[in-house]
């Protein structure tokens, strides 16, 4: 059974101590935003589903293990069968993948200033995006596949290639 997680984000915030909340805080919106472009938007019977692991406080591998054992409600089972099994459930994205969703939002929402806002929360570089994940994942508020490592967001782009010299602004 997952480890529920023992910390607040504020908590989490303050052991780290490099990175302010915004900065956690833009990085889950990420992290969604980046399971609908690789995934594509969530299904009804997902959104139902995870709001059924909301409500009773249940992790994905939970789901998962009362699947294969019966044990989920008949409701939610008949639930999960709909969306193909509790597999088609897992949104994970890779590191990479996370990295050029939050370069694409930033610019997406601060256009030439992304870069300096990104700094001002003391993320100059993708391993800084990695240093906020794992801080999540080792507090239980994400969970990993056992391939993720933070190496996986080592020199993923260059800041100043991604936001000063390839940025264009959108024509109208």
């Amino acid at each position: 059974m997952p480890e529920q997680p023992s910390k607040n984000l504020e908590e989490i915030v303050h052991e780290v101590g490099r990175y302010p909340i915004d900065a956690f805080v833009f990085v889950q919106e990420c992290l969604t935003k980046a399971a609908d472009k690789v995934h594509g938007p969530m299904s009804d019977e997902q959104k139902r589903l995870a709001q059924w692991m909301a409500r009773h406080d249940i992790k994905f591998d939970e789901v998962v293990e009362q699947w294969e054992t019966g044990q989920l409600p008949p409701r939610v089972a008949e639930l999960v069968e709909q969306m193909g099994g509790p597999r088609c459930m897992n949104r994970h994205v890779t590191g990479q993948q996370l990295c050029h969703a939050i370069r694409d939002s930033a610019l997406e929402q601060w256009g030439l200033m992304a870069r300096s806002v990104l700094a001002r929360w003391n993320i100059t570089r993708t391993e800084d995006i990695g240093a906020i994940i794992f801080a999540l994942v080792d507090n239980h508020w994400l969970q990993k596949e056992p391939t993720d490592s933070i190496e996986d967001f080592a020199h993923v782009f260059s800041f100043s290639e991604a936001f000063d010299r390839a940025y264009r602004i959108p024509a109208p």
